[in-house]
């Protein structure tokens, strides 16, 4: 009951028919189905579930401490919100890739990445990775694919092999994940336009950028990134730090000066987040649901 019109069949459908034209797909993170529903009211074409967001929300570092109970959930909170397609982070495929690729179709997702770290992983922009054998990785690709029901449900490839083995030996592996069937390649932690380009014209398929803050990578332009033929590029944490940095600010502000007055600028008003949940649609079910005014609610006076 979130009035969501697309069914995840429908949703998959978009995705792969997006992918299919000159445009590169923006699509920032959600760290919770509420910002996934402001996701969708910008315009963006779809929302990204990152396992190191989940771990993070989780109080835990992104060291694959989190189950697939724990993202599948997660996942299926915030897809079950939107009409946009949500492409989740599955980092090394918990203990079953084909348990966890029917878990996620069922939940409605649209696509998953795979990574070729080992199970105790981290985050893709840090030293010190240590990645299985490209033969594992196929493996898993395959037991990904011959998992899935539906036609249009993505398996994404990412390798980590840049910083490790160097970005050819980085190309060779995604090479052997298309031929496994992979049909989108995430080439983490590139650090500048060469060698997006570099991989661009070595790979034949879709291509993921990362533009993930306080990493090896430039922050380059979405428009840049179409420019040199890629696809998607995703913000996977850009949400979460812009409100925990709000939170942080606003908690320490109110413990300094012993009230919130001076920060109400900085707050989702009461009438706008009422506007996000689509409180005045609930009357479809019950008439005395939302029963009272707005007014006065959007801004509080100093």
């Amino acid at each position: 009951m979130h009035f969501v019109e697309k069914k995840p069949e429908e949703k998959r459908k978009v995705l792969t028919e997006k992918l299919k034209s000159n445009k590169i797909l923006r699509v920032p993170g959600a760290y919770n189905p509420l910002t996934a529903k402001v996701i969708e009211e910008i315009g963006y074409d779809a929302v990204y579930i990152s396992g190191g967001v989940m771990a993070n929300d989780l109080g835990f570092p992104d060291i694959g401490l989190t189950t697939l109970e724990d993202v599948s959930t997660r996942s299926y909170l915030i897809s079950r919100v939107t009409n946009l397609p949500t492409i989740v982070d599955i980092d090394t495929g918990f203990k079953s890739c084909k348990e966890t690729i029917k878990t996620f179709e069922e939940f409605g997702v649209a696509a998953v990445h795979l990574e070729d770290q080992i199970e105790r992983k981290r985050c893709g922009h840090l030293d010190n990775k240590e990645l299985i054998s490209t033969d594992k990785m196929i493996n898993k690709i395959k037991e990904c694919v011959n998992a899935k029901k539906d036609k249009n449900f993505k398996i994404i490839a990412r390798s980590d092999a840049r910083s490790v083995e160097g970005i050819d030996k980085m190309i060779d592996r995604c090479k052997a994940y298309i031929d496994a069937g992979a049909e989108i390649i995430f080439p983490e932690a590139l650090e500048n336009e060469k060698e997006f380009e570099l991989v661009r014209k070595s790979l034949n398929c879709y291509l993921l950028a990362n533009m993930t803050e306080f990493g090896r990578s430039k922050l380059l332009n979405f428009k840049d990134l179409e420019k040199l033929g890629y696809n998607i590029v995703i913000y996977p944490v850009t949400t979460q730090r812009l409100a925990m940095k709000n939170v942080e600010d606003g908690l320490r502000a109110i413990f300094a000066d012993g009230h919130q007055n001076n920060i109400i600028d900085k707050m989702q008003t009461r009438k706008r987040l009422y506007e996000l949940v689509e409180y005045e649609k609930y009357n479809a079910l019950d008439e005395n649901i939302f029963n009272f005014k707005t007014e006065g609610h959007e801004w509080v006076m100093k």
